[in-house]
């Protein structure tokens, strides 16, 4: 019996995410809270990948990613963002978002340094950062509208301040930032000599006609930062768990450096069927209207209930405050709402290191109109 194990993460335990579904599942009830759709990818994608497959392409591929995968991503980024990335030595296929940050978090991220964070956070920010030697240093974005307190950011910059990790579009809160937000940040990074771990993976889902403000639009910023993606957020395709990473090439060195050792490579068909897919812009591009009507739907059915929604301008995830119901703790209120009434969601304390409860909870409206339906018809008695 082994008896000198000492856990590097003794007060982690299960995701909040595996744990609500978990709860959905057994208790039969609507599961509105891991973030995943519950409508069919595109047949034309499926049928892509199929025929690579039958074609043979069904070994390794190379380790930083397909290059006509890669040559595509340059294309794409050029043409929404207007910034020319070298597909060779900037551009790192990976095994979703999260490996993404987390290769992105091991190859540049020394013991002691310090990490800056914005809580709520999504889970796999802070166990990154301790797990490969750095110091998370927590900040709570501004309630209600979530957003940055600049002022507050400079007074927590040190000398051994190294990174600033972003999120725009949020998760959980559906906030996004402002260009005033990408300049502020840019001018810090500049005069403390910071990098920038920027997490984008909902960039396309993003409403009322504002626009992705992403490192990569910023020339200077651009030149210190690391911009994540996720193919699996945009092609409703969360299971298959292909995103990447977009990085100068002296970063994306030491990124691939973890990488090559994490996961190697990401699987060969669905790799080139991605290439061949983003060939048409039309398979992403309307990507924000499409969420968007699903938010409004959801707002629209929950309309003269007793849960007040916040403000969501990206993401697939919409907040309510249930300050109007129950003072009860948000993680027991989503339980009670799992167990009595059958629709699940995320207590937003998860997010927070302090755990501050604000009384929300966190949907997900990537369902469709049926499953949407019998959510806020519940939520509407309660």
């Amino acid at each position: 019996m082994l008896s000198r194990i000492q856990s590097r993460l003794p007060e982690v335990g299960t995701t909040i995410f595996t744990i609500m579904s978990k709860m959905a599942a057994e208790e039969g009830a609507i599961n509105l809270s891991q973030g995943f759709p519950d409508f069919p990818v595109d047949k034309k994608l499926i049928d892509l990948i199929y025929r690579y497959m039958t074609e043979g392409n069904n070994q390794y591929a190379p380790m930083a990613g397909v290059p006509a995968l890669r040559n595509t991503i340059a294309e794409v980024i050029f043409k929404t963002y207007s910034r020319r990335v070298d597909p060779e030595t900037e551009i790192t296929v990976t095994a979703g978002g999260t490996e993404a940050i987390f290769s992105a978090i091991a190859g540049l991220v020394h013991k002691g340094d310090e990490v800056i964070v914005f809580d709520p956070a999504y889970d796999s920010y802070d166990p990154a950062i301790r797990l490969n030697g750095g110091v998370p240093v927590h900040i709570n974005l501004r309630y209600p509208e979530f957003s940055i307190d600049w002022d507050e950011v400079k007074s927590k910059i040190t000398s051994r301040t190294r990174l600033i990790m972003i999120n725009t579009p949020q998760n959980p809160s559906g906030s996004v930032l402002s260009m005033a937000d990408l300049n502020t940040l840019q001018s810090l990074a500049i005069e403390h000599d910071l990098m920038v771990l920027s997490d984008e993976v909902y960039e396309r889902i993003i409403f009322d006609g504002i626009q992705h403000q992403s490192v990569l639009r910023y020339p200077e910023l651009a030149k210190r930062s690391m911009a994540v993606f996720s193919f699996g957020k945009t092609f409703h395709a969360t299971g298959w768990k292909v995103g990447y990473v977009v990085a100068p090439s002296m970063m994306t060195a030491e990124i691939r450096k973890a990488h090559q050792f994490i996961t190697f490579s990401v699987n060969t068909p669905v790799q080139l069927a991605l290439a061949e897919y983003m060939k048409t812009p039309n398979h992403y591009l309307n990507l924000g209207s499409f969420y968007q009507q699903k938010r409004d739907y959801f707002l629209q059915g929950i309309k003269g209930s007793s849960f007040e929604p916040l403000a969501c301008q990206g993401s697939y995830f919409q907040s309510l405050s249930y300050t109007g119901i129950s003072n009860l703790p948000d993680r027991e209120m989503a339980e009670e709402l799992t167990k009595r009434h059958k629709v699940a969601s995320i207590p937003v304390s998860a997010f927070y290191q302090d755990k501050t409860d604000n009384k929300i909870l966190r949907f997900c409206f990537a369902k469709s109109e049926q499953t949407l339906d019998r959510a806020v018809k519940i939520l509407k008695k309660i």
